[in-house]
């Protein structure tokens, strides 16, 4: 993990892939704690019994936006930065490309796009793309927001 001391140090990085973080186990207590949370209950992510029977590989899937949400768990893993507070300002360009059936495990990968002052901060625009172990293709990738202030 690195640790940068300020936000202009992450924002020397533009271009450059940081990463990997450490593999993350998805297990199925994630994806039924997620859909309690979320209300999303669609058979595909927690009736174990009928993905057996009706998924291709007879496994349960992970939502998208938990997947999504993992990134806040993982990108410590691969570096943090000293401000005084960061704030989410949001995500661009989000695409779900793989599906993450239940026992899978994935990592992350982060790399910054752009930077802009903004409200007296430092806006930083990062890649953030989730891999996982053995796919061909990512299971998601976006662009996510930070405004930090120092």
């Amino acid at each position: 993990m690195k640790t940068y001391q300020t936000a202009a140090e992450l924002a020397a990085t533009v271009g450059e892939k940081q990463g990997p973080s450490g593999w993350l186990m998805v297990t199925q207590e994630m994806i039924d704690t997620f859909a309690k949370a979320s209300g999303d209950y669609q058979w595909i992510h927690v009736d174990t019994e009928r993905a057996a029977t009706e998924m291709p590989d007879g496994k349960t899937i992970a939502h998208g936006f938990l997947v999504m949400s993992l990134v806040s768990t993982l990108q410590p893993h691969i570096y943090v930065v000293n401000s005084k507070s960061i704030l989410n300002v949001g995500v661009d360009r989000l695409r779900f490309l793989s599906s993450v059936p239940v026992g899978s495990r994935i990592r992350l990968w982060m790399e910054v796009l752009e930077t802009e002052e903004k409200g007296g901060g430092l806006r930083i625009a990062a890649r953030a793309t989730i891999e996982m172990e053995g796919a061909h293709k990512p299971a998601l990738i976006y662009e996510l927001i930070l405004l930090y202030f120092d």
